[in-house]
């Protein structure tokens, strides 16, 4: 089944338009993604690492996160992801929108609105349910874990994907 993106304009607005995931944008037209961290009471985060199959940073470890598909809103995404990808079943009440911001492709092919969630919530670690074809390990890592991973080179790099990181590592200990 082929997945489907809201084509959103320059302000954020659907356009009426539709995109299939893997087919060009044009300049001006953005669809949008999220990014979901999840922080417990001891600090550290969840994060996931990616299945060594081949998809984009193979390996490294990254938070959860994907493209709305066309009629989802961001809070919707931001769930569906992170019950798809890991088994968990957040709770709305527990996130806040901790960051919006558009990013355009290097291409000129159009670009991306990304929203980053981070909650607060506790589960077992043992709860976590990977999704084989994208994740193989999940834990809870401290900031400072995550900064080493990040310099080691086995985290997805910021500023690939987490040009905030600094902001939500640091500021939200």
């Amino acid at each position: 089944m082929k997945e489907l993106w809201d084509i959103l304009d320059e302000n954020g607005n659907k356009t009426g338009r539709l995109c299939e995931r893997g087919t060009r944008m044009y300049k001006g037209e953005y669809h949008l993604v999220v990014q979901v961290w999840i922080k417990n009471s001891n600090n550290e985060f969840l994060i996931s690492r990616r299945s060594n199959n081949g998809i984009s940073w193979s390996g490294l470890w990254q938070t959860t996160g994907g493209a709305a598909v066309a009629g989802d809103n961001s809070l919707k995404t931001a769930l569906k992801e992170t019950r798809e990808e890991i088994g968990i079943m957040l709770d709305p009440k527990n996130g806040q929108l901790f960051k919006h911001y558009s990013e355009p492709r290097k291409n000129d092919s159009g670009g991306v609105f990304i929203d980053v969630w981070l909650f607060r919530q506790d589960f077992d670690i043992s709860t976590v349910v990977l999704q084989p074809e994208e994740t193989c390990d999940a834990m809870w890592a401290s900031s400072e874990k995550i900064k080493q991973m990040i310099y080691d080179g086995y985290f997805i790099p910021p500023q690939e994907a987490y040009p905030y990181i600094d902001e939500i590592l640091i500021n939200n200990q």
